[in-house]
Parts: structure tokens; sequence; C-alpha cells
């Protein structure tokens, strides 16, 4: 099916959403970005390419700072403004939307999803703690979700390694030796199409289990 983009006016600004629809979609799924990169990361690239085929539309989003041509996210709060903005448009094609998204995007899921309804979050890259302070951590946010949560972690991620992750109501999923962006070494044992199916997998299988 067409991959079509739309515009959505939010209170932080223009937002733009990419839509790769399935065919007779059960879900969508939302993906917001990270706060140094935008949709064209590999994770996200990978699901949108991947999940339709598994009846999960997948809606890319940019927040408005990223379409505004900014270099820096703003404060949380305004991305979560931005998240909240375009959540209208999510919800208009009708099945149940699963926020989600990676690293400060994951966080603007984890926060809004009870407020806003979603049937699940999806974080991608959670970024547990700045890298090297793990006194500074964000688990209150993960724990706080009050939806089904899959975290899908890097081995080697330095904002938190699955390790590192509290016991909590969510399921975790390890790409062995991945980095904050699931990037692995060439010395790896595995390839980077390999690790990128460790993570399209286990989103195909978990919102598979959200019927």
């Amino acid at each position: 099916m067409t991959v079509t983009e739309e515009t959505t006016e939010t209170e932080a600004g223009t937002a733009r959403i990419t839509w790769h629809p399935a065919r007779d979609a059960r879900l969508v799924l939302a993906l917001g970005h990270g706060a140094g990169g935008g949709i064209e990361a590999r994770d996200l690239a990978a699901l949108a390419a991947a999940l339709p085929a598994h009846g999960v539309t997948v809606a890319l989003v940019e927040q408005p700072w990223r379409v505004a041509g900014k270099k820096l996210a703003p404060a949380p709060k305004t991305l979560d403004t931005g998240w909240r903005g375009l959540w209208p448009a999510l919800t208009r094609p009708g099945p149940p939307v699963v926020a989600g998204g990676r690293s400060a995007g994951a966080r603007v899921a984890c926060r809004t999803a009870a407020e806003l309804g979603a049937r699940a979050v999806l974080a991608l890259g959670f970024p547990l703690h700045p890298p090297g302070k793990p006194e500074k951590s964000r688990a209150g946010e993960l724990l706080g979700a009050g939806v089904p949560v899959l975290v899908v972690q890097g081995g080697n991620d330095p904002f938190g390694r699955p390790a590192e992750f509290p016991d909590g109501p969510y399921a975790l999923t390890e790409v062995p030796y991945g980095d904050h962006g699931f990037a692995v070494p060439k010395r790896a044992p595995l390839t980077q199409d390999e690790a990128l199916a460790v993570i399209t997998d286990a989103a195909v299988k978990w919102t598979g289990s959200l019927e």
C-alpha cells in the first residue's frame, strides 16, 4: 500500500506523520524519534517496513521541532504537547493505537500513554539514565506507563543496559551487542540485519499478543 504523509497542527507547532498502512489494520503503531535524529533511524525504518504485512499500520511521527528544521529538541513538556496534539490524527483510522518511539520518543510515549488511551507502549532504546549517570534514573516514567510495555534495548546501550532495568510490569527484549541506536560492531557474531530482525520479530510477536 502507498506510503503517505500528512501534517497536523499542534500547540507546539506543525508536526508530520508518515503513514505505512496495513491492508487490514488491527493496530496503529505510532513511533516518535529521538532527540538526536529523525524517522530515518534504522529501528524505525525497519519496523515501518516489516509490520504492515502483519496487520499493523505504522505511523512515523516527526515532532514540530524536527519539522521546523531545528537541531535541538525542546523540553520534555513541549515534546508531550506535540504528541498530544497529534493523537486525534493517529486515532482517526480507527484501530487501537500503540504509542511508541525511540529514546526521547519512548519517554514521551510512556509519560502520556494512560492519559491518551494508548493500547500499549513500544519503547525502543529507553534512556534509563544519562550515560555514566545511573543515579539519574528515569525508571519512574517506564514503570508508570499504566499500559502493557515492551522495551527493546541494546545490550551495550550506555543509556541503560538490559541488566540495569528494574523489575516491573513490562517485557524486555535485548538486541545483543547493540548500542543506543542498535548498531552492532563489525566483530559482533550477528550482522546489522540480524540485529534489526531481533527488533522486528519481537514487535511482530508482541503486537500479535495485543489482540
